[in-house]
């Protein structure tokens, strides 16, 4: 290309990164590189795209070829000195900062930037000399780079001072106004997030990182056609943006577009064949959807690019039916003793570990590393016993006999009988039931749908002083039924015609009184399994959200003894409202449960029930391949593997063991 053609080109990546086509750009930056490698040009360009994408080591590689051939070019001194401050090298970064103060006295953002890189090292004096300096020269800028340095380092409240200020003294400056975006979603505050953001891709249409942020504060409230809908619009402004076809991705995956999601994910890693998490989605998806092979390719590409990701190699091992290899075993090993990785990454490596070993029945080791794996989570995570106790308590003490008694006589709540709740502890049969009901012609198989436990939060008011579950006594017949139908408008997005359709979502158990308020024909189903099973394939499993009591085998044998205690009460207080499934029946005799069920939610018999793994469906829980199989008996008595090590689990669920054969199932 003659030097006419390329000055052309330039302005034309210069215009698009203006606009916001930030995708666009690198391609064409790639493209010119690809035929002339040291064009420090496009170098810089790439190495600044890079550098806004978080891609440290791209930014790195091609700021370091444009300092060594052109020095003096600019803003490479500074970008390659943030770059290095990102990459947590603080000392090699101040030398590229001071060459960019060099070359420019009134650089703010350079100064400011040093000022950091000096106080990291613990040279204060300097630090605030530099620091002081950037204020003087650009006290605006200054402010915003403090601003967004405080966010980087967890002071929320610190940042979000000098934001507002930045704000009030220019109500168009979109980074503060994104910063304080951030901030809102950071404290959980989406709506106040939404509002923030809204108003400032009003201000600037083409600011594609708003549009993503605010895609994270619609799904965070449970508005994901909103996000599907606002994130198809940011492509309408940059149709090659690889993050947001993988946050399209993402949020369809939600909404149970399955498909969808799976196209937008590969849209996003052919746009960016380095965009490690749309390769980790992809596979999650095409797990989803039955193709194993598939999503093992994306698992391990995705684990090619980011080998030190605990998370990835964990996708591998919950797929259940994928074997490691003696060279991988070793090699996650290698990783977990690196004093330097990342403690999510050692819980995952360690449960993708206990697989393995289980797999090869080895079990002493395997139950080490599942262990381990608990123990470091369980640092990690908040979870209060005490707590559980007490919500249950005030279930019990809300939906009482009395309390359905008079209920009874009122007749309130949506007749609607569509819904077929599968509720209980997790690892007990809950996905089995709900791929036979999902193979009945009437039936529509959902997932795990969050939208009860969404519903159960609007009872708490502030202007009426109420909270869930008590709240329930203050409504009005009326205001029940209408709980009732805004959970099955929820829910109607992940419906596709049927009559009836299921929701897993085992916890669910603790709001049986709720669905029987509210929703009083829906069918419930209590799926049971041998509680040290049950257990004991709880603290091997790894959740991705939730579950927090199963990291400690102790809250874990107390969470079921709680959930025990329940269901009891709902007995007592709903007789044969609740159909409870034994896990191992079904195992025993498949047809004859498969009948009960059916006619338990007054469905008629169909063979497909009984060939249920013939049904073509998403399933997206970590017994999606099971599911897939013929019926069989291997997972039965299974915590047999690790009886020596679960003598606290035992003694904990003694209550409603048999003591004088453990594998017997208490009724």
């Amino acid at each position: 290309m003659d030097g006419q053609g390329s000055k052309k080109l330039f302005e034309q990546v210069i215009n698009l990164l203006k606009n916001g086509s930030e995708s666009e750009a690198e391609n064409l930056c790639r493209s010119q590189l690809a035929e002339y490698p040291r064009d420090v040009n496009f170098l810089s360009l790439l190495g600044s795209i890079s550098l806004r994408k978080n891609d440290f080591a791209t930014a790195e590689k091609s700021l370091k070829t444009v300092a060594e051939i052109a020095p003096g070019y600019p803003r490479v001194q500074e970008d390659l000195g943030t770059v290095l401050l990102n990459m947590g090298q603080p000392q090699e970064a101040i030398l590229h900062l001071q060459k960019a103060i060099e070359q420019n006295p009134q650089n703010a953002t350079a100064f400011f930037k040093l000022g950091g890189a000096l106080k990291s090292l613990g040279r204060d004096e300097a630090g605030d000399a530099a620091l002081k300096m950037a204020s003087e020269l650009s006290p605006a800028q200054a402010n915003l780079e403090r601003a967004t340095q405080l966010f980087a380092q967890g002071k929320f409240r610190e940042s979000e001072e000098i934001a507002k200020k930045i704000l009030e003294d220019n109500p168009r400056e979109v980074n503060a106004g994104l910063l304080l975006g951030r901030i809102a979603i950071h404290a959980r505050a989406f709506k106040q997030a939404e509002k923030l953001l809204k108003r400032v891709i009003k201000i600037a249409p083409r600011f594609i990182l708003a549009w993503h942020e605010l895609s994270n504060a619609l799904r965070e409230q449970g508005k994901d056609e909103e996000a599907i809908e606002l994130l198809e619009e940011a492509l309408l402004f940059d149709t090659e943006n690889a993050t947001t076809h993988y946050q399209l991705a993402a949020a369809l995956a939600v909404a149970g577009r399955t498909a969808d999601s799976a196209s937008a994910y590969k849209q996003a890693v052919q746009i960016d064949p380095n965009l490690v998490g749309a390769y980790l989605g992809l596979g999650h998806t095409l797990k989803t959807m039955g193709d194993l092979e598939g999503g093992i390719a994306a698992y391990k590409q995705a684990r090619k690019l980011k080998p030190n990701i605990g998370e990835i190699s964990f996708s591998l091992s919950n797929l259940k039916t994928f074997r490691f290899s003696d060279l991988e075993i070793e090699d996650m090993k290698r990783r977990l003793n690196n004093p330097n990785l990342d403690q999510p990454s050692k819980v995952a490596f360690s449960f993708s570990l206990g697989k393995a070993y289980e797999d090869m029945k080895k079990y002493d080791e395997a139950f080490e590393f599942y262990l381990r794996g608990n123990e470091i989570h369980r640092s990690l995570v908040t979870y209060d016993p005490v707590q559980t106790e007490v919500s249950n308590e005030k279930l019990k003490e809300v939906f009482s006999k009395d309390f359905f008694d008079k209920l009874d006589s009122s007749k309130v709540g949506n007749s609607d009988p569509s819904p077929i709740f599968i509720v209980g502890m997790p690892r007990s049969g809950s996905t089995l039931l709900e791929q036979i009901l999902a193979s009945h012609s009437q039936v529509d198989g959902t997932r795990e749908l969050p939208d009860l436990g969404i519903v159960s939060q609007m009872l708490n008011n502030r202007e009426r002083g109420t909270l869930y579950p008590g709240g329930i006594r203050k409504m009005k017949p009326s205001e029940i039924f209408e709980l009732g139908k805004t959970y099955l408008d929820r829910a109607e997005r992940h419906r596709v015609g049927a009559p009836f359709f299921t929701d897993k979502m085992p916890n669910n158990f603790a709001h049986i009184g709720l669905i029987a308020t509210i929703l009083p024909n829906a069918k419930i189903i209590d799926a049971r399994r041998h509680p040290l099973d049950s257990c004991v394939g709880c603290f091997k499993q790894h959740w991705a959200l939730g579950q927090t009591y199963t990291y400690d085998m102790f809250e874990l044998g107390e969470f079921y003894l709680e959930y025990d205690s329940l269901m009891s009460h709902w007995e007592s207080v709903l007789p044969g409202k609740v159909l409870r499934v034994q896990y191992e029946d079904v195992i025993d005799d498949l047809e004859t449960q498969v009948r009960s069920v059916l006619s338990f939610c007054n469905l008629p018999f169909e063979d497909s029930c009984l060939n249920f793994h013939k049904t073509k469906r998403s399933v997206a829980t970590a017994s999606s391949e099971q599911v897939r199989q013929p019926i069989y008996n291997k997972s039965v008595n299974s915590w047999k593997r690790f009886e020596s090590h679960i003598e606290p689990l035992i003694e904990i669920l003694e209550p409603i063991l048999d003591t004088s054969d453990l594998t017997k199932i208490v009724r």
